[in-house]
């Protein structure tokens, strides 16, 4: 427009359309345009995979959804699933539920450069996470990245997603996350057995050619997990995600692995000793409570009552009672008494219970005072050398 402004004013008559008409002819401002290609695939060759969030109602609240979802190549056979968020742990879910899903496995999967799967690097230069490459193999697929800017790579499974949310999630609510995936396989079902235009033929009947050149499926799947070390806190509780996971009692102030699992939370102390919880999908600051881990009304922990590791520090050393006792007396805080219990535990018993009565004549009761006592008295008593016999060159 400012253009045609100044050639009206050197004396030129033209309209703004003929000035427009003009430059396009000669590609004035314009980009030159470049033929679209086609991507061909055989049979079991390749998964297109890739996420975009949408939002949806589920009990009763809007939430974001990250929609995983995944396309076959060759049929156009389409499968989603939803969560609260999207890490490693959720990809390698999804991927198994999608090989599930398909019966079989493609020679790869194409994903665009996220880094939920990429280590470094782009496009063919893309080296992925040793733990999703581990993953892959396990399989048997390999994962491949399409070269930034190259969005036409993955259209498969990129044009599904507005398909997705205006013809599934709008006018739909779902109780539950469970809830939303269940529907969203039925719906999968649906779409997979509908005619596809674009395509001229229905996904499942080329779902049926495409089945016999899958990889089958590894004798053995393991179940995807993650592992995470936690302490039980005061309440009997162990703390994962904004949730809170009850424990028995006893556990207070113990060392646990907490294993999770797509539909489960597994807290084990040791070998012989482990809880089984519902995992909480997304972060809600609950509290899941057991029965059994509840003593009946009255026969709880008195607040008279010694704590856990208390008793346990006077069991492995009875001597400290009198130190205990002073520190009863001072309001001592539980992380005082895990401190104490630790270096009871790690440090040698003589050099503790030495640095511990010196501390109770002067009326010590910090714990990292009381560790550097002790580790003077190690350094002193335990790691004395012989000069006598010289320095090893010397000797030789």
């Amino acid at each position: 427009m400012r253009v045609h402004e100044e050639l009206l004013v050197a004396g030129a008559t033209l309209s703004y359309p003929a000035l427009t008409a003009f430059c396009r002819r000669h590609g004035i401002g314009q980009t030159p345009k470049a033929a679209s290609g086609q991507y061909e695939f055989a049979p079991g060759e390749e998964t297109q995979h890739d996420t975009s969030p949408h939002e949806a109602m589920i009990a009763g609240k809007k939430q974001k959804v990250q929609t995983a979802s995944s396309v076959l190549g060759y049929s156009h056979m389409l499968f989603f699933q939803g969560y609260p968020a999207f890490q490693r742990f959720h990809c390698k879910i999804f991927l198994t539920e999608t090989w599930r899903e398909f019966e079989g496995v493609t020679q790869r999967a194409v994903i665009d450069n996220t880094h939920v799967v990429v280590l470094r690097g782009t496009g063919r230069d893309m080296v992925p996470v040793p733990e999703m490459a581990a993953f892959a193999e396990r399989f048997g697929f390999r994962f491949l990245a399409h070269e930034r800017g190259d969005a036409n790579r993955s259209a498969r499974v990129e044009r599904n997603f507005s398909f997705i949310e205006g013809n599934f999630f709008a006018g739909r609510s779902f109780s539950s996350w469970e809830d939303l995936n269940a529907q969203a396989r039925q719906w999968c079902d649906r779409v997979n057995a509908a005619y596809k235009k674009h395509i001229r033929a229905v996904p499942r009947d080329l779902f049926v050619v495409e089945r016999t050149h899958l990889k089958p499926l590894p004798v053995w799947i393991p179940e995807v997990y993650r592992l995470h070390e936690r302490i039980v806190d005061v309440e009997g509780y162990v703390a994962l995600h904004s949730s809170r996971y009850s424990v028995p009692v006893s556990w207070i102030g113990r060392r646990v692995e907490v294993r999770e699992t797509q539909n489960t939370i597994e807290i084990q102390l040791d070998a012989r000793s482990s809880v089984t919880h519902c995992r909480v999908a997304e972060p809600e600051h609950q509290r899941i409570t057991l029965p059994e881990h509840r003593p009946p009304r009255g026969q709880g922990i008195k607040r008279t009552d010694p704590h856990p590791d208390e008793r346990t520090l006077l069991q492995l050393a009875p001597e400290l009672a009198t130190y205990i006792a002073a520190l009863r007396s001072r309001k001592y805080s539980v992380l005082v008494l895990r401190q104490l219990l630790r270096m009871v535990r790690e440090y040698p018993r003589q050099a503790v219970l030495s640095a511990i009565e010196e501390a109770a004549r002067y009326g010590l009761y910090d714990p990292l005072r009381l560790e550097r006592m002790i580790l003077r008295r190690v350094a002193r008593d335990f790691f004395l050398l012989d000069d006598s016999k010289g320095t090893p060159d010397e000797d030789e």
